[in-house]
């Protein structure tokens, strides 16, 4: 099993297909497997590297809170990156993994040729961050006190309802996965990582300035992210918003087929050289913007 060294952490990946590389980064609830429907489908035309970040299953999990944090888990994907060769990649993000791409747009411009954000940005209203924050430290404590994940608790979760309701089958899976995750790994990451990485709306000047490709998706019934990614489809120059209905947290697990169209297109569109950002003209500032001058 390959693993890359992300200063001293070792971080498992696997990759599979031939082509231009595609980089898949999983949500806090997920890991390396968690991308094995995408997998299937784009290996047929690209090069598939999916990765488990630190405290997850075929990765370390260090015990020290210290050696958790959001640079540690961007530094991590380039360590990936690093170990397979791979100088320029499309990366693509879900919820966690969602905000890790949107990071790595940021600060590793240069090691990106798009990025795909789907179900980012919990955590970031301001209205209700002291609470989320509350939450994740709270879940933190219970899961080290238990020693063990609640995954089916968290399987019927207003934003992971949906999955229940639309594939019971692959809804069972992603529980039976959440359980084999490290517990303390997964307390260390709710503490260092998801109560500790700054919100999105912080970011407002650099991803205003953003060069990158970007696409957006959020299930319409992903509270907690749907606002978020209208304002960075407002803020965002370069990024494109898919709304997926029906549909909750887990948008590639829920909507596979929709959501390897939607990537592919995209990604499809980068290579050609059609992608294009968003014409100033389609900005709209009035109600009489609404009928050209002549």
């Amino acid at each position: 099993m390959p693993h890359a060294n992300s200063d001293g952490t070792r971080i498992f990946w696997r990759e599979v297909g031939v082509g231009p590389p595609i980089v898949f980064i999983h949500e806090f609830a997920g890991d390396h497997r968690s991308w094995d429907s995408q997998l299937s489908h784009f290996a047929r035309g690209w090069r598939c590297v999916t990765l488990s970040a630190r405290g997850y299953p075929g990765s370390d999990a260090p015990k020290d809170q210290r050696a958790y944090g959001q640079p540690q888990f961007n530094a991590d994907v380039i360590a990936v990156m690093n170990a397979a060769a791979i100088d320029k990649a499309h990366i693509v993000g879900l919820s966690m993994g969602g905000y890790t791409a949107l990071m790595l747009g940021l600060e590793h411009a240069d090691r990106c040729l798009s990025v795909v954000s789907a179900g980012a940005g919990s955590g970031s209203a301001k209205v209700t961050r002291a609470a989320f924050i509350a939450d994740c430290l709270a879940n933190a404590e219970h899961f080290e006190t238990a020693g063990k994940i609640d995954a089916e608790t968290m399987g019927h979760s207003a934003t992971r309802i949906q999955l229940h309701n639309k594939d019971p089958f692959g809804w069972a899976r992603f529980v039976a996965h959440l359980a084999e995750h490290p517990a303390q790994g997964a307390a260390n990451t709710l503490r260092k990582v998801q109560a500790s990485r700054p919100s999105l709306y912080d970011f407002e000047v650099g991803f205003a300035a953003s060069k990158i490709p970007t696409l957006l998706i959020v299930g319409d019934e992903d509270e907690p992210c749907l606002d978020v990614n209208l304002w960075l489809k407002r803020v965002m120059p370069v990024a494109q918003l898919a709304i997926l209905p029906s549909t909750g947290h887990a948008v590639s697990l829920e909507e596979p087929a929709l959501f390897d169209t939607l990537v592919e297109r995209f990604i499809v569109s980068v290579e050609r050289g059609t992608w294009r950002p968003r014409d100033p003209r389609a900005i709209v500032g009035g109600i009489t913007s609404l009928f050209p001058r002549g």
